[in-house]
């Protein structure tokens, strides 16, 4: 069994991608613990040392499904910040999702249609003023997934690709519940208010 995890600062600030930073070390180390296999790959770094936007990962194992339930959805870090000390936000949230690797899924690129799109991050000086979102459209059934929640155009179009191969799945697997679980058009995965995980201080010890 593989899936692709995604760990993301969504349009988080650098304290979000500073939690990215240490929860992919502690995703790692749980991983280790359930023998899953994990690859890196795409990690894109943040304005600051030891900070990250996001992660992509490649896991592999028979426990997946239980590991995936451990992390699935927002997780939230629970701290001062080190860049604002004066910040009074102790309130800090990233998002993790997992999607099926395309790969496994055989499909003619012509059935496909790829466009790209603004990402509609917050507005502001958050607002990402490039075209790095992507949509993809399979063009006989009309199915569309979209992926704008990262900077980089390239991880966003495997994004996609990952997610219209799990909606065709499960459209073919005639499953109703799985098949609304991945409906990924909604992109901004990064909920607040209802963590999965809450982890607290430096040492970002979890918080049960």
């Amino acid at each position: 069994m593989e899936y692709l995890m995604q760990i993301t600062s969504g349009r988080g600030p650098a304290e979000c991608c500073m939690v990215v930073y240490n929860i992919l070390d502690i995703v790692e180390k749980e991983a280790e613990s359930y023998k899953i296999d994990v690859t890196r790959v795409a990690l894109i770094e943040g304005a600051n040392k030891k900070t990250l936007k996001s992660a992509l990962l490649l896991l592999n194992g028979d426990k997946l499904d239980s590991f995936r339930k451990r992390w699935e959805g927002p997780v939230k870090w629970v701290g001062e910040s080190i860049y604002r000390p004066k910040h009074k936000r102790k309130n800090w949230f990233i998002g993790i999702s997992f999607v099926v690797p395309e790969e496994e899924f055989i499909w003619s690129e012509k059935e496909f249609r790829f466009d790209t799109m603004r990402s509609s991050g917050p507005g502001g000086q958050h607002a990402n003023k490039t075209s790095s979102g992507v949509r993809v459209v399979h063009i006989p059934s009309g199915i569309m997934a979209v992926a704008t929640e990262e900077r980089s155009q390239h991880l966003n179009k495997k994004l996609a690709r990952a997610r219209i191969a799990c909606l065709l799945k499960e459209e073919n697997d005639k499953s109703k519940d799985r098949s609304e679980k991945y409906r990924w058009d909604n992109h901004n995965i990064l909920e607040r208010g209802n963590p999965v995980r809450v982890f607290k201080g430096s040492h970002f010890k979890e918080k049960l």
